[in-house]
């Protein structure tokens, strides 16, 4: 059977299907969490406002709530970053990555790598968070009274990439303060990780939560090389189609593909979202035209909000004294007075969950 033809706007409407941004779901917040597999978490801050955008009535004392329960954790996954995971989710699949996050510190690191002597740093570092959860300046500072001729930093980073570890959760704001502590993850979750990799539950999931999606994507979100014998595995379980340049994509059968027509609403997406970082090829998503605007020059993933479906600028929040104020820039004026009219009144409503002890808000740039 011949590939099925999808056009840029029918892909669109599927990853926003799967990401609850075609209208906002009525799901648990566990169950969110885990239908997205993660929420990029490099802030603490984004994770809620990616769920406010998702879920009806989205409460951050819910997921305060499952941070503090350990039902949801912030750890490092994906790409070598931080996210949030159901706890479930991160005992199954972190050793899925584990090569990858292993391999980061040869890449990283490169010459300063070369004197890291890593299985007693790794075993030194696991006895170290074991006694109590603590900081990695506080680490940095135990490895170097040790090993006070190798970098410390360098140390730091393999331990990191090594040694399966959680940061705690505290009663801050956003859930974490700007320095955490971390814990070694089986001990602060009273579970043993998965010992081995399971890439087909891997693909499968991210293809639910991003597809229709090419090998390459997937590539892309995970950090993981080598994913082609994978999807050649599973294919007679997956359902492929072609995209509007002949690319080969693949899907689990049972997730939605709504028509190309559908509504999509207006939508405010953080920092980092998981949705702009979810393919390699991200013409479903925004213009090539504007695709540099996504990344800064200092790695930073801007806020972002969508018109139609696709990105259409980004937006910051300011805060003076009693006003909160969020500032748009679209990358091109918007010519339709119910795209503003939307915005403006999806913006305010977003201002009033970031900032509620504000008393005025106020959209800009529209």
């Amino acid at each position: 059977m011949p590939d099925t033809p999808l056009t840029r706007r029918a892909l669109n409407r599927a990853t926003l299907a799967r990401q609850m941004l075609l209208s906002r779901e009525q799901v648990p917040v566990l169950a969110a969490v885990e239908r997205l597999l993660a929420l990029q978490a490099q802030q603490a801050r984004p994770p809620f406002m990616g769920l406010w955008s998702r879920l009806v009535g989205f409460d951050r004392e819910a997921l305060h709530a499952l941070l503090q329960r350990r039902d949801v954790v912030r750890a490092t996954l994906m790409r070598g970053t931080l996210h949030l995971a159901s706890a479930k989710d991160y005992l199954h699949l972190r050793s899925t990555f584990a090569p990858m996050l292993e391999a980061s510190v040869a890449s990283v690191l490169r010459e300063r790598a070369k004197g890291l002597d890593i299985p007693p740093l790794v075993r030194e570092g696991r006895a170290f968070f074991e006694e109590a959860p603590r900081t990695f300046e506080a680490l940095r500072d135990h490895l170097v009274a040790r090993h006070p001729e190798t970098d410390e930093r360098a140390m730091g980073f393999a331990v990191r990439m090594f040694l399966p570890l959680i940061q705690v959760p505290t009663d801050t704001e956003w859930g974490y303060p700007g320095t955490t502590d971390f814990a070694v993850a089986e001990s602060w979750l009273g579970a043993t990780l998965k010992a081995e990799a399971d890439l087909p539950t891997l693909v499968q999931r991210y293809l639910a939560a991003f597809g229709p999606a090419s090998v390459s994507d997937a590539q892309t979100w995970s950090g993981l090389k080598g994913l082609k014998p994978v999807f050649e595995a599973l294919r007679p379980t997956l359902r492929t189609f072609r995209d509007e340049n002949g690319r080969e994509l693949f899907d689990v059968p049972t997730a939605p593909r709504p028509d190309e027509d559908t509504p999509a609403p207006a939508r405010f997406l953080p920092d980092f979202d998981s949705l702009v970082l979810g393919h390699d090829d991200r013409a479903r998503l925004v213009d090539e035209a504007y695709r540099s605007k996504l990344v800064t020059k200092n790695l930073r993933v801007p806020a972002t909000f969508l018109v139609d479906g696709f990105v259409a600028g980004t937006w910051t929040v300011e805060r003076k004294r009693a006003v909160a104020t969020l500032v748009t820039e679209p990358f091109v004026p918007l010519k339709k007075k119910k795209d503003r009219d939307a915005l403006v009144k999806e913006g305010e409503a977003l201002l009033r969950f970031v900032e509620p002890d504000a008393r005025a808000f106020e959209v800009l740039g529209l």
